[in-house]
């Protein structure tokens, strides 16, 4: 779902597991070797949610918790919450958590988001989030051939099991738990446009949607959205974002973005 992303160092590999150097080394993550692993979609999306003034960010989907430990990083008054089902991933995040030094200001929830009483019962009531990131499995079973590996299908596709486990779902789930006044940000498959503005309905003003090209006249391969609750501004599309120049390089917007020196301005 997420390519590499540029700048990633290697330090340690052990038990099947890299602690890597990420946003030009401001976090240490603790990741699997193989599988799923913190890339291009993390960088955009921690870019795209700025640098939170204070208040309760909340990452569902968190994995080892890239995103929403950015965040915590970025302001010392603000506290992140890191939503992960898995329950390995959810260890690593936590690992991350104590690694970075963040314990006072993170903590990791291993629960299901779809389901509203595991989210009341870990501390996490509805309309409580100032800031809520996610970057969902981008496909629904059935869509796409799965892989092999149970981790790396997790992360690109819904549960079979759960027949409520669905993009809508889960974009109403992060919705209910978003404040008003509180902004969603997510970054997602443009061809999925429909089923997200659908599921969002008239919950988020201010929607401005953000398409990622991998390079100048390619299709855009990745859509970020951003909205405030409550909010009755019109939704906007933005100017586009190019990751890589002509000679195969980041471009020094998107370079910018990776070595964590740059955010997206939603311009609201």
């Amino acid at each position: 779902m997420a390519e590499p992303a540029p700048g990633l160092v290697d330090l340690t590999i052990a038990d099947g597991l890299t602690v890597d150097r990420w946003l030009g080394g401001r976090l240490a993550l603790v990741q699997p070797k193989r599988g799923h692993r913190v890339g291009t979609d993390a960088a955009l999306l921690a870019a795209a949610a700025g640098t939170p003034g204070g208040g309760r960010i909340v990452d569902v989907g968190a994995g080892v918790g890239a995103v929403g430990l950015a965040l915590a990083r970025k302001s010392a008054r603000a506290f992140a919450e890191l939503i992960e089902i898995d329950p390995d991933l959810a260890r690593l995040a936590d690992m991350n958590v104590a690694r970075n030094g963040l314990q006072a200001r993170a903590r990791v929830l291993r629960l299901d988001v779809l389901r509203p009483h595991e989210r009341r019962e870990a501390g996490l009531p509805d309309d409580a989030a100032d800031r809520v990131v996610t970057n969902p499995p981008f496909f629904e079973r059935g869509t796409i051939r799965v892989s092999a590996d149970p981790r790396r299908a997790r992360a690109h596709v819904f549960s079979p099991t759960d027949a409520g486990a669905t993009l809508a779902n889960w974009i109403r789930a992060c919705l209910a738990v978003l404040a008003s006044g509180g902004r969603f940000v997510m970054i997602h498959r443009p061809d999925a446009l429909s089923a997200i503005l659908a599921a969002i309905e008239n919950r988020l003003g201010a929607l401005a949607l953000l398409p990622v090209h991998p390079s100048a006249g390619a299709r855009a391969h990745r859509l970020i959205v951003s909205g405030v609750k409550g909010s009755k501004a019109p939704l906007r599309i933005t100017a586009p974002l190019i990751l890589h120049g002509a000679d195969g390089r980041l471009t020094a917007e998107a370079d910018a973005i990776h070595r964590g020196d740059a955010s997206i301005d939603w311009g609201d």
